[in-house]
C-alpha cells in the first residue's frame, strides 16, 4: 500500500510540471534567484520576481511592488503546502526557488518596465502580456478569477489521478488553509489590538502633555501678573521719588536765581563800566596795526565769517592769517581788498556769504590776526577736504589742519 502511495505521489508531482508547462509555457532555469533566503520583510528584485511567479500560478493577488508583507509570506506558505515542500514555514530557500522555476514563468522586461511607468499591473500566466500592462479593475477581477479557476483545475485533476492520497492531501491543504486563515486572523487581531493599545498610549501621551501645558501656560500667566503687579509698584516709587527730586531742584533752581539777580544787579555798575572801557581798548587796538583801515578790518571780517563762522576761534584766526599772509606775499596782490575778491580765491565770495554781517568774535579774529596770531605756520592756502573739488590744492604741501580746514604753502 506504502508503495502504490509513493507511486501516486512521484506521479502527481511529475503531472503538476506538465500541467503547468501545458498552461503558462517552457519551464525557466531553477537559478532564477540570488542565492539569500528570502523572507517577511525583505525587499528588491528577489522580492519582486517572487510576487511575480507567485501571481503567475494564481497564488498572489496583490500588487507587485518588491516589499515581502503579510499577503505574500501566505502565498508562500499556501505554494509550499501544495506543493508538498519539506518545510510549510514561509522561507523561500532553494527548494522553494526551484519549485517556482520549473512551474512558473517571469517575465522580467516586462513587470520592470511597468513598476518604472508606475502601472497598475498583473502577471497572471496564459495571458498576453498586452492585456495585462493596465487592466482596468474588472479586467483584473476576471483575470483573478481566470488564475485560481485554472489552480482549482489543477488541484481537481491532480485529487482524481491521486486517489485516496490526493483526496488526503486536499484535506491536509483544506485544513491547512484553514488553520493559515485562523492564523491570519489572529495575527490581526493581535496587530489590531496592539493598534488600539498603542493609539491609546498616544492620546494618554498627548492628553498628558497639554494638560501640562495648560498648567505651565497658568503658572506664566500667574508669574507674569505678579511681575507686572510689582513692576507697577516699582514705576510709582520711582515717580514719587523722582517728582520730590524735581520739586527739590525747582526749589533749589529758583534760590540760585533769585540769588544771582542780587549779585548781577549789585555788579551791573562795574561790568558796564569795565565794557566801556574794553571797548575803548579795542577801538585803539583796531587803529593800531600797521596800515589797515577800519574798511580792511571789515571786509576781513566779513571773510571770515563767511568762510569759517562755524570753526573754531583759532580756526576763524587761522582764515584771517591767510588773508594777511597772501597780502605780504608777492603772488597774490598786495591789498586786503585784492585779495578777497580776487576770482575763485574764496568760496564765500562766490556765493554771496562775504555779505553776511559778522559777530563780534570774527571782528577778534581779525585784530588778533593783525597783531601778529598766526596758527597756520605762515600758510596762503586752505580747503576742507569733505567739499574740495579741485585736484590741484591736493598737491600743495600740507602744514597742519585746523578745524575742517587743511592749510598748505
Amino acid at each position: 500500500m506504502k508503495i502504490i502511495i509513493k507511486m501516486c505521489m512521484a506521479s502527481l508531482l511529475l503531472l503538476t510540471a506538465i500541467v503547468f508547462q501545458l498552461f503558462f509555457g517552457s519551464i525557466p532555469k531553477a537559478d532564477a534567484f540570488s542565492g539569500q533566503v528570502i523572507q517577511r520583510g525583505a525587499t528588491g528584485e528577489d522580492v519582486i520576481e517572487l510576487q511575480a511567479r507567485l501571481q503567475y500560478n494564481g497564488y498572489y493577488h496583490g500588487k507587485i511592488d518588491g516589499v515581502y508583507g503579510w499577503s505574500t509570506y501566505w502565498a508562500v506558505r499556501n505554494f509550499q503546502q501544495q506543493f508538498e515542500l519539506d518545510n510549510v514555514d514561509g522561507l523561500v530557500g532553494q527548494k522553494t526557488k526551484n519549485m517556482l522555476a520549473n512551474s512558473t514563468k517571469f517575465y522580467s522586461g516586462f513587470v520592470y518596465k511597468q513598476i518604472n511607468k508606475g502601472n497598475d499591473f498583473t502577471h497572471y500566466g496564459g495571458v498576453p502580456l498586452s492585456i495585462q500592462a493596465a487592466p482596468t479593475k474588472e479586467q483584473q477581477a476576471k483575470l483573478r478569477q481566470q488564475a485560481e479557476g485554472t489552480k482549482q483545475k489543477y488541484i481537481a485533476e491532480h485529487t482524481k489521478q491521486g486517489g485516496q492520497a490526493a483526496e488526503n492531501k486536499q484535506q491536509q491543504a483544506n485544513q491547512q488553509a484553514r488553520e493559515n486563515k485562523q492564523e491570519q486572523a489572529n495575527q490581526q487581531a493581535r496587530e489590531n489590538k496592539q493598534e488600539q493599545a498603542n493609539q491609546q498610549a498616544r492620546e494618554n501621551k498627548q492628553e498628558q502633555a497639554s494638560q501640562q501645558a495648560r498648567e505651565n501656560k497658568q503658572q506664566q500667566a500667574n508669574q507674569q501678573a505678579r511681575e507686572n503687579k510689582q513692576q507697577q509698584a516699582n514705576q510709582q516709587a520711582r515717580e514719587n521719588k523722582q517728582e520730590q527730586a524735581n520739586q527739590q531742584a525747582r526749589e533749589n533752581k529758583q534760590e540760585q536765581a533769585n540769588q544771582q539777580a542780587r549779585e548781577n544787579k549789585q555788579q551791573q555798575t562795574n561790568q558796564q563800566q569795565a565794557v566801556q572801557k574794553k571797548e575803548k581798548q579795542k577801538t585803539a587796538a583796531a587803529n593800531v596795526p600797521g596800515g589797515y583801515s577800519q574798511n580792511d578790518i571789515q571786509l576781513m571780517a566779513n571773510a571770515v565769517y563767511g568762510e569759517a563762522r562755524g570753526e573754531s576761534y583759532v580756526g576763524q584766526v587761522a582764515i584771517a592769517a591767510v588773508i594777511l599772509n597772501r597780502v605780504n606775499s608777492p603772488t597774490f596782490p598786495n591789498t586786503v581788498a585784492g585779495v578777497i575778491f580776487e576770482p575763485r580765491a574764496f568760496t564765500a565770495v562766490a556765493d554771496g556769504q562775504i555779505y553776511l554781517t559778522p559777530n563780534d568774535q570774527a571782528k577778534k579774529a581779525v585784530i588778533d590776526a593783525l597783531n601778529g596770531f598766526d596758527p597756520t605756520g605762515n600758510a596762503t592756502y586752505y580747503f576742507n577736504p569733505a567739499t574740495a573739488t579741485s585736484g590741484w590744492v591736493w598737491g600743495r604741501p600740507q602744514i597742519k589742519q585746523i578745524g575742517k580746514h587743511i592749510f598748505c604753502r
